[in-house]
């Protein structure tokens, strides 16, 4: 039996965030019943990489079923409302206000269903002069200063993928597993608020101090700001690198063991990791000058026999042949799409990953 099962699910969500933390909530067992407007979800149409669906919609919606309702309408807002009473989770990102307009506001849903576990997710919360803002995912990367401490020197920079929409999604995930925990012990529901913005803040929190502390961040693209060597050195071949060296007894086995200069820890402006980041440029040209020298099998064999933390620079098609690529299959209405599987691995208890809906092909199972 998996965790969550006998638990309902209403989704009235779009895009990426809701639907990473019901996606998550599905594969533990939950029903989880995709309410979309009669041209479905948007996010399926972001794409067509997975045999011609969106990538986004096929990763972050399988095992769940789609029901299509137009809120618009009053038979659309009742069958809704029917959904919800029998159900133990709501979890919705409509734009601020929208779920009260339709009839559906949190305070009259905590009246009539107690036990109901709600999870509403936006951008910046109920609160506050940005409250009414529309936010997508690029956005709160640029207003939260993620973006300002991300990238090279020339400037700030996206992080390559939905990170702020996946972290609110795993953050909402957690909070309602939490809720179902407290309600299992006291029967009481939950009214859960998640605003990207105050995930991405608190996400921050390290860059932020720093900053506050008179040190702000540099962009350094794939060097540590604090620590030296910590960065991408290139072979002889041409293949990157990135080296960690994170105590003084690795730094003297990088130099005795893989630089083949074991005296160079006794160089005052290489003696601590304080003196190597205050001439960074020379541990730097060091470190590259070695590494240079050598092609990119040799290097792997002695950082590997120093026991130096080390990973190679890997593009998309690299990780698609990684050796430690775990994927699952998922059956699509296109067919079977094999991608990467979910981090958590229960001991014993192996998970079976539902089928992508096809837009309201579950729209008359649910009973009113």
């Amino acid at each position: 039996m998996l965790p969550l099962e006998g638990i309902t699910v209403v989704a009235v969500e779009q895009a990426v965030a809701a639907p990473f933390c019901t996606a998550r909530l599905a594969d533990a067992g939950a029903t989880v019943i995709k309410i979309e407007r009669p041209e479905g979800d948007f996010a399926r149409g972001y794409d067509a990489a997975a045999k011609g669906q969106s990538s986004y919609f096929v990763w972050l919606n399988r095992g769940k079923s789609s029901t299509v309702i137009d809120l618009t309408t009053a038979d659309g807002r009742a069958t809704l409302e029917n959904l919800i009473r029998r159900a133990d989770v709501l979890v919705q990102n409509l734009k601020p206000g929208a779920m009260d307009k339709l009839g559906f506001p949190l305070a009259r849903l905590r009246k009539d269903y107690p036990a109901l576990v709600c999870c509403t997710i936006s951008g910046y919360g109920d609160d506050g002069p940005y409250a009414q803002r529309k936010a997508y995912d690029l956005l709160i990367q640029a207003e939260s200063g993620l973006a300002s401490i991300t990238g090279g020197p020339e400037g700030p920079s996206r992080v390559g993928m939905s990170l702020v929409d996946v972290a609110t999604g795993a953050t909402a995930h957690a909070a309602v597993l939490e809720a179902l925990i407290a309600r299992g012990r006291t029967g009481a529901g939950a009214d859960i608020r998640i605003s990207m913005f105050d995930v991405m803040a608190d996400w921050l929190t390290v860059p932020l101090l720093n900053a506050e502390s008179g040190h702000p961040p540099q962009r350094m693209g794939l060097a540590h700001p604090s620590i030296a060597p910590y960065g991408v050195f290139r072979s002889k071949d041409g293949k990157d690198i990135l080296i960690s060296i994170q105590s003084e007894r690795e730094w003297k086995a990088l130099c005795a063991k893989v630089l083949g200069q074991p005296d160079l820890p006794d160089d005052p402006r290489l003696a601590s990791n304080v003196e190597r980041v205050r001439h960074r440029a020379l541990t730097d040209q060091i470190v590259g000058d070695t590494f240079a020298a050598m092609t990119r099998h040799d290097l792997l064999q002695r950082l590997d026999a120093a026991q130096i933390a080390f990973a190679e620079v890997n593009t998309m098609d690299d990780l698609s042949g990684h050796p430690h690529l775990r994927r699952i299959t998922v059956a699509t209405p296109a067919g079977d799409v094999a991608y990467p599987a979910p981090a958590p691995i229960v001991v014993g208890a192996p998970r079976h990953y539902g089928r992508v809906p096809a837009v309201g092909e579950d729209t008359t199972k649910p009973k009113a």
